[in-house]
């Protein structure tokens, strides 16, 4: 996740270890995930085994998690998932599940995803919005079937997730309405991404037919012989599965699915790098609850059929007068013509030298071989091919507008 001797220099000034040092590099310490000290740091079920691999561990999002091991450093891992397999410990992020059958209408005041038309075994991205339309948090609904709907979010996010929808919750019941919460603390959740990745899954979930398992799509499975329950989704831009597995069985899964010579263990850093280049938010950098989803350039997340019917979320005012009249700003992808990437909140300049934008995201893409970025621009100056640049370190660094992604996503589809 994101040029290290002036990365080191400034955090180990700060009295960061050098674990952090590369966590800063890669540029993954957006500000609300900051630990305020390692004693308040929780630990995922996987923490003593991420050790024992020589992880090289560091706070997010008030967990320790690894950001990189000793074995492989942030560059070789990246590149080893887009080519292989690589096997990430995503159980920091919380996973809910709804019942009730007032369940699907509750969720949709809230989300500005078409859940009623998920049906069973499928799944959307989709966000959480304020009364203003702001981002509360993205989030991956799915319909598990059986009347159930499941939802992973954002570690980082996940106290004010819960405290905002157990509060819209407690209303909907005093007004009679039968919808259940239940936060599922005990599981864990597995993300095997690259273009091996389903092959070695199918090794050791023969119930799962993979060949016809759509994007987004998920379903009950054992994976040698552990109850699962598998969705075809990522973080990378390569295809991929989260595995949600009993917190119980979790290191037996990993260590299973690791003796596959085709997997290696990956860690924040190259988690980072990955969903750059694949044009992926992170939340607290990229969205946050200033910015709307029309001008994240996430419209799409918003369903046909909620547009349609003129909203009916938080915020639906504000985001259906910004999807019929556009707004003024919008999240673009830059590419750094020379030298180093920018890390965040840095100005965005025209050639004028006015300010247009400011950096959100920032590092190193291993894969498309440049500093690239993204941020918010300004129209017109969120235009691909569009010429600006960035103060820093002193210096006025040229970017290029593109278009995102910067490197090819490669998610399953039916049709090849």
């Amino acid at each position: 996740m994101r040029a290290a001797a002036a990365a080191a220099a400034g955090v180990r000034s700060a009295g960061r270890s050098p674990a952090a040092a590369a966590a800063a590099a890669a540029g993954i310490f957006p500000a609300h995930r900051r630990s305020a000290s390692t004693e308040a740091l929780k630990q995922t079920v996987l923490h003593d085994f991420h050790t024992s691999l020589g992880g090289k561990m560091v706070p997010f999002a008030g967990y320790s998690m690894p950001v990189q091991y000793a074995s492989e450093g942030i560059k070789a891992s990246h590149l080893w998932v887009r080519s292989s397999a690589g096997l990430f410990d995503v159980s920091h992020m919380g996973q809910v599940r709804l019942r009730g059958k007032d369940a699907v209408s509750w969720l949709e005041g809230l989300v500005v995803a078409d859940v009623a038309g998920l049906a069973p075994g499928t799944g959307t991205l989709s966000v959480l919005t304020t009364e203003s339309g702001g981002i509360i948090d993205d989030t991956i609904i799915s319909n598990l079937g059986d009347g159930a709907l499941g939802m992973v979010i954002n570690a980082g996010c996940k106290d004010k997730d819960l405290a905002h929808m157990r509060e819209h919750l407690s209303a909907a019941r005093s007004a009679g309405k039968d919808v259940d919460l239940e936060v599922l603390d005990e599981a864990a959740l597995l993300a095997l991404q690259g273009p091996k990745a389903a092959a070695v899954l199918g090794e050791l979930a023969p119930s799962l037919n993979l060949s016809t398992m759509a994007f987004m799509a998920g379903q009950a499975a054992d994976v040698a012989g552990i109850p699962c329950h598998v969705t075809r989704c990522g973080y990378t831009g390569e295809d991929g599965f989260e595995i949600s597995v009993d917190g119980s069985q979790a290191v037996a899964l990993t260590e299973t699915l690791l003796a596959n010579e085709a997997v290696h263990a990956a860690g924040l850093g190259a988690r980072d790098s990955l969903r750059l280049e694949a044009g992926l938010c992170l939340y607290g950098n990229d969205i946050d609850e200033t910015t709307t989803p029309v001008e994240a350039a996430l419209s799409w997340t918003i369903g046909k059929r909620r547009r349609a019917e003129g909203g009916g979320f938080l915020g639906d005012a504000v985001i259906m007068e910004q999807l019929a009249n556009g707004t003024t700003r919008r999240r673009m992808t830059f590419i750094v013509e020379k030298g180093a990437p920018p890390r965040g909140h840095e100005k965005i300049l025209n050639e004028a030298g006015e300010e247009v934008g400011e950096v959100t995201s920032g590092g190193w893409g291993p894969s498309a071989g440049k500093a690239l970025g993204m941020g918010y621009a300004k129209k017109p100056f969120n235009k691909t091919g569009t010429k600006l640049s960035i103060p820093l370190r002193g210096k006025e660094v040229a970017i290029s507008v593109v278009k995102s992604p910067v490197v090819k996503t490669s998610y399953f589809s039916l049709t090849g």
